[in-house]
């Protein structure tokens, strides 16, 4: 005879179970938004209309912020104004320099970041949650993100910190705190364009961690603190800071071949190629490879420059078919070489731009909130009897 059918295994049976799920939500559209286009098949990105092409020449990444704060470029009185205010916000509080002093000099600058970051919530003494104060907060974020960073690594080499540049813009004014001189012209340009393109870039994992975060009504700090986080993985963020790895295996441009054919037979991911959404060249790719050309020309050192070329095209002969092209990360990583920038540090330069578009995907978010939920497909035991600890 059948034993009766608990009310439990009832329950189980009458859910009907969905036969699929899109793995890391590829597909799923989570939100609507007005800040950023990404067409993955024609390798097109627009930050609120306008092509990345245009910003990354004409533009400025204060003027290219305060669009997506605000949905339009600024007028010359507004855009002078925000420059203004992120100048009055670039220092940090005395105590949390301190802090930043006593981290162990062999963390990893994202977690100094990360840390940092949140540790700013404990000196915001303003209850307003209204969208004007939550502006306030994204400014200062953003201003003073450059400064965690350059104050970090100047303490972890033992030198003395620089303060703030009283008149220099924000990419020149990184620069300027990072290395305690004024950048020429042209290298400012290139940190500039840098920056601005890796502002935004629609419903990617750090600005969705921001977003889940934010969702629940929590702060603008904690929200910027699960981007940084996310941003920190070498899928996501890190990955420029593996394409240099990758470079300094591989040495020389006569080695690419073998290095490719080698890790394709086994299979390994070849880093700054591919993309979730992208299957044509990525946009900003092409632009900064340009950038690349220039700096290798000027610094005289394009070892770098070269590998990647030759990469590039053995990349794009055995995988293009397949729509695996270079990615933002192949060259941004020897732009900041370049430059003369530690490694770790090339990630933290990401983050230092892309916090201005965490804060702008929250603002908008906030105007029509709903607490991030998502259901899963349970595929565990079925409902079983619990049986004390003897008697197991």
């Amino acid at each position: 005879m059948a034993e009766p059918q608990s009310s439990a295994d009832a329950l189980l049976q009458s859910v009907k179970k969905p036969e699929s799920f899109a793995a890391g939500l590829e597909g799923v559209v989570a939100a609507r938004s007005k800040l950023c286009q990404i067409d993955g098949n024609l390798g097109k990105l627009y930050y609120a209309g306008y092509p990345i092409e245009e910003l990354a020449e004409g533009s400025t990444y204060e003027e290219c912020a305060f669009l997506l704060w605000h949905g339009r470029l600024p007028r010359h009185e507004e855009l002078e104004s925000l420059k203004a205010e992120l100048r009055n916000k670039r220092t940090l509080p005395q105590q949390v320099v301190d802090f930043i002093a006593m981290m162990p000099h062999t963390a990893h600058p994202m977690d100094a970041l990360r840390t940092v970051a949140s540790l700013l919530a404990t000196f915001d003494q303003n209850p307003e949650r209204s969208p004007e104060a939550n502006l306030h907060r994204a400014v200062a974020l953003t201003a003073q993100f450059p400064t965690i960073v350059a104050t970090f690594h100047r303490l972890r080499q033992n030198q003395k910190p620089v303060e703030p540049h009283p008149k220099l813009g924000h990419a020149a004014n990184f620069l300027y705190m990072l290395f305690g001189s004024e950048p020429d012209e042209a290298t400012t340009k290139v940190m500039d364009v840098a920056m601005v393109l890796h502002l935004d870039h629609e419903m990617n994992a750090s600005t969705f961690g921001s977003l889940v975060v934010a969702s629940t009504l929590s702060d603008l700090y904690s929200a910027v603190s699960a981007g940084v986080g996310a941003l920190k993985g070498p899928l996501h963020g890190g990955a420029n800071e593996e394409v240099l790895k990758m470079l300094l295996e591989i040495g020389d441009p006569k080695n690419v071949e073998a290095y490719v054919d080698e890790a394709l037979a086994k299979k390994v991911k070849i880093t700054g190629f591919g993309h979730r959404v992208y299957k044509s060249y990525d946009p900003r790719a092409r632009i900064l490879k340009e950038y690349a050309r220039r700096l290798s020309e000027k610094t005289k050192f394009s070892r770098f420059f070269k590998v990647n070329e030759k990469l590039e095209k053995v990349m794009v002969e055995r995988k293009g078919k397949q729509g695996i092209f270079p990615n933002v990360d192949l060259y941004s990583g020897i732009i900041y070489h370049q430059m003369g920038i530690a490694t770790d540090l090339f990630t933290p330069i990401f983050a230092i731009a892309r916090v201005a578009g965490w804060t702008a995907h929250v603002l908008e978010y906030w105007q029509e909130n709903r607490l991030f939920r998502p259901n899963s497909i349970y595929d565990g035991p079925a409902p079983r009897k619990f049986l004390p600890i003897t008697q197991r």
